[in-house]
């Protein structure tokens, strides 16, 4: 089975994830603390760098009070 990996589709994430962070005034090291992550791991996220779990994403939504398809919602 090959790997795929849709880089398009990873930024995108990480740029809506920091456009709702912000929106909340939720800086990058409050979120990562909040969410038991490390703030490089949050930062990598927004960046694009990482293909984040499914599981980060629900985590990500639940502290920042958002369904998780607004993630992905234009």
């Amino acid at each position: 089975m090959a790997y795929y990996r849709d880089d398009k589709a990873i930024k995108k994430f990480g740029k809506k994830l920091r456009e709702i962070r912000q929106s909340r005034g939720i800086s990058q090291e409050d979120l990562a603390l909040k969410c038991g992550l490390e703030y490089s791991q949050v930062n990598r996220i927004e960046l694009g760098k990482v293909n984040t779990s499914i599981s980060h994403v629900f985590l990500l939504a639940k502290h920042l009070e958002i369904n998780p398809a607004q993630f992905f919602i234009d």
